[in-house]
């Protein structure tokens, strides 16, 4: 199994390759820039591995939530190099694969990523029997006092919105915590552990048919 991850959602770029399960990865904390790094990293990568792009089984990516821009970025460039050579794509959420990012540490992930505008992306998670965080509600965009939190079990806390908004959201958390990690973001190594379960029960798609996830109606707010 040959798959190519990016992830461009926040201020992180990353790009990550897994050949028979052996992965590189490329990462930079680099705001405003993933379009002059992704490109590179990719490139960098496939030579490492020694392969082309036409030898892919499939390419990964996160479809958002996050900076517009950033989302827009990540697809055109999944899109552009799956379309001429008939790869499949899996998008994924960057909230889930945030959460992925801490399975092995937690069953049970708060996601919170700094939407701007007094908002956060928020996502609530549980790992399930294969390893891979499930979501328990569905993924939004809304105010920090306005989460839909747990009532029970240990949960850790991830992500940006958990360092901006951290004492509006504790306030309305009334499930235990047990650790933040509020710099966390979103990884392509992440992508790459969701994609691979999908890619592995054969849910992909044509490049043709990638769409962005926003959660917000208005997605100029995010630029």
């Amino acid at each position: 199994m040959k798959l190519l991850a990016i992830e461009t959602s926040t201020e992180a770029c990353s790009a990550a390759i897994s050949i028979n399960d052996a992965c590189a990865y490329r990462y930079e904390l680099a705001p405003r820039k993933h379009s002059k790094l992704i490109l590179p990293m990719i490139d960098s990568l496939l030579s490492e591995a020694d392969i082309k792009i036409n030898a892919l089984d499939c390419i990964c990516f996160s479809h958002g939530p996050g900076a517009f821009t950033g989302v827009r970025i990540g697809i055109s460039v999944a899109q552009g190099l799956a379309y001429p050579h008939d790869i499949p794509v899996i998008g994924v959420s960057s909230l889930k694969t945030l959460a992925q990012q801490f399975s092995k540490e937690n069953d049970h992930i708060a996601t919170a990523i700094d939407a701007r505008m007094n908002e956060i992306y928020w996502g609530l998670y549980k790992k399930n029997d294969e390893g891979v965080m499930e979501e328990i509600t569905k993924e939004k965009v809304c105010a920090p006092e306005d989460i839909l939190s747990p009532s029970k079990n240990n949960w850790m806390c991830i992500g940006t919105g958990w360092n901006k908004y951290h004492e509006k959201i504790k306030s309305k958390f009334t499930a235990n915590i047990t650790a933040i990690k509020a710099d966390a973001l979103p990884e392509a190594r992440g992508v790459l552990e969701l994609a691979k379960n999908s890619y592995q029960k054969g849910k992909f798609i044509s490049a043709d048919k990638i769409s962005p996830v926003y959660l917000r109606d208005n997605v100029t707010k995010q630029q």
